[in-house]
Order: structure tokens, then C-alpha cells, then sequence
């Protein structure tokens, strides 16, 4: 049998299994949100919001104003078109003509683009902490650059403000750009206080419900997640995850679970606690009794040792 012969069974043995009455074999009636322009506007938007760091090179134009005026069209445009298409997933939309979409589709991507003062607003003092925060950094400019926690943030704070519009999947696919990007996934739905700062960022994550204050510092590995997730779609809409107060430090690998754990003011949690009950104003949260274990040949028994621990050992990274 030829090539071209192989290739058309495969081609018929596919279509009887498209016909399958699997979830994945859905051809939608209307169109997909384009993932490569979601990506773009967000591109964009951190121009916008760093208008002195993020000159748009393509554009020939000398000052900030016309640069602005110009970015912000496209972001416009672009993002009338995307949530035109996205409002079809939500069921408030479902039986609408396209008039009525296009409409509110213009009218959430104003009620989103005026919130950018306030994104700005909290980004300076991320970028503030992580200035204070990291004495590695030597200059504002290397963070805003470099940071991998910085832009997962200002991510995650651009599509909060999209998700606080209840605009589906635009958010979640900015979220998830950012953590394909950094190792860093905050989910669009968290609500994120001043002066946050993640220093290293990788494996952090961080649900759904989290509410996070002001002053928070989190390293590499940190867990914000539910306790349980068995229930399923029966938990959506409730508070899965912890809340962290203002000034709470957590050291990597921690991991602080459960909708109804609060961690308070002044906390400072250690590297690898498992934590699922709250924790009082000012604690300090460390494990204890770890102990190490030295394999040997034959010759010479298994030696435990245990770990002799100062007060400040998991300050350390």
C-alpha cells in the first residue's frame, strides 16, 4: 500500500473517531479566542504600564503621549475583538446578537483599559519591595527588566482586573502565558495587596481564593493551594485557599492550604512547613527534629544525626 493510500485510512479511521461523542470533538458555533493576540495585548499593556521601559520600536514616534496613543488603539481594537469572541462562553451571553456583544465588549475593555492608573498604582510598589526586599538587585531597572516574580505579578494584576469584569478565559490564558514564561502560576482570581514581592518565583502557586495583604514576601516552591479538591465543581465559588495578612514572610517550599487558614500580621513561616490551620499575629513557623541519615558500605553502620538548629536557620536561602 502507497503512502497516499495509508494516509487516507488514517484520514477515514479519524473521522469515525471524531464522531466519538467526546467532549474534545465539539465543534463550536462560534469562533476561539486567538491565544497569540491575548499574549500580544498583554505585551502592550506592560508597555503602557512601563511607558519608559518598554518603547514601542515599531511605531516612529517622539513623544509618550503619541506612543501611548498609539499602543492603546491597537490594545483597544484588539481587545474589543477577543472579548467579543470570549462573552459567547459566558451563559448571560449565549442568546445575544453580535450587536449586543460588540457593545459590551467595547464597554468592558474601557471599564478594564481605566484600571490601568490603578495597576500602575500597585506595581510601583512591587517594584519597591523587590528594590528593598533583594539586596542582589542593584538597580530598580534590573528588576523591571529581569524579575520573573515581577511580570507573573503584574500578570496576574492585569487579568485580576479582567477577571473582577467576569470576562471568561482571557484572563486565565494571560495567567498561564505568564507561568509558562517564569514557573509561577497565580491564578487570575487571586487578590493581591501593596508591596508584594516573589524573589526566585519558580514552582510558586498560588489559587484561586487566596487573599494576600500588603508587605507579603514569598520564595520559590510556596504552595497557596486548597485543602482538598475532591469536591470537585461542588467547591466552585467557595474559599478554597488561605489568607495572608500583611507583613508574612514565606520561605520556599512551604506549602499553606485550606479556604479557611488565615495566616496573620507579622508571620514568618519557615522552609517546607506544611501548614493547614491558621496562624496567630507575630508567630514564627519552623520545623523541627529534622534528621539527617549517612549510608555507609558495609563496613560501618548507618550513622542518623540530628540537624542542630539556630533560631534563624530558615531564614537562609
Amino acid at each position: 500500500m502507497d503512502i497516499g493510500n495509508k494516509i487516507n485510512n488514517l484520514v477515514d479511521l479519524l473521522m469515525i473517531d471524531f464522531n466519538g461523542g467526546k467532549t474534545i470533538d465539539e465543534v463550536k458555533l462560534h469562533e476561539h479566542p486567538e491565544k497569540d493576540a491575548i499574549i500580544d495585548i498583554l505585551e502592550k499593556l506592560r508597555k503602557i504600564v512601563y511607558p519608559g521601559y518598554y518603547r514601542n520600536k515599531s511605531y516612529r514616534v517622539y513623544t509618550v503621549k503619541n506612543n501611548i496613543s498609539m499602543l492603546l488603539e491597537d490594545v483597544i481594537y484588539n481587545l474589543i475583538k477577543q472579548i467579543s469572541i470570549v462573552l459567547k462562553y459566558s451563559p448571560d451571553y449565549e442568546n445575544a446578537d453580535q450587536e449586543n456583544i460588540s457593545r459590551a465588549a467595547e464597554d468592558l475593555t474601557f471599564a478594564f483599559l481605566e484600571k490601568i492608573p490603578k495597576i500602575r498604582e500597585y506595581i510601583e510598589t512591587d517594584v519597591q519591595a523587590a528594590f528593598d526586599g533583594d539586596p542582589a538587585a542593584y538597580n530598580k531597572d534590573e528588576i523591571i527588566f529581569t524579575y520573573p516574580g515581577l511580570f507573573a505579578t503584574l500578570t496576574a494584576r492585569i487579568a485580576h482586573e479582567l477577571y473582577l469584569l467576569n470576562i471568561p478565559l482571557i484572563p486565565r490564558i494571560m495567567t498561564e502565558y505568564a507561568h509558562s514564561q517564569t514557573g509561577i502560576d497565580i491564578h487570575p482570581g487571586t487578590t493581591i495587596g501593596k508591596y508584594f514581592f516573589i524573589d526566585h518565583g519558580t514552582g510558586i502557586v498560588i489559587g484561586e481564593t487566596t487573599i494576600i495583604g500588603d508587605h507579603v514576601k514569598i520564595y520559590q516552591g510556596v504552595t497557596l493551594g486548597a485543602l482538598s479538591t475532591r469536591g470537585g465543581q461542588q467547591l466552585k465559588n467557595k474559599k478554597r485557599h488561605p489568607t495572608i495578612m500583611d507583613n508574612v514572610t514565606i520561605y520556599s517550599g512551604a506549602s499553606i492550604l485550606g479556604g479557611d487558614t488565615v495566616v496573620g500580621k507579622n508571620v514568618v513561616v519557615g522552609g517546607n512547613a506544611f501548614i493547614t490551620t491558621s496562624i496567630p499575629e507575630g508567630a514564627k513557623v519552623s520545623i523541627r527534629n529534622q534528621e539527617l541519615m549517612y549510608n555507609y558500605d558495609s563496613s560501618r553502620p548507618v550513622e542518623r544525626k540530628e540537624i542542630d538548629i539556630d533560631e534563624n536557620w530558615f531564614y537562609s536561602i
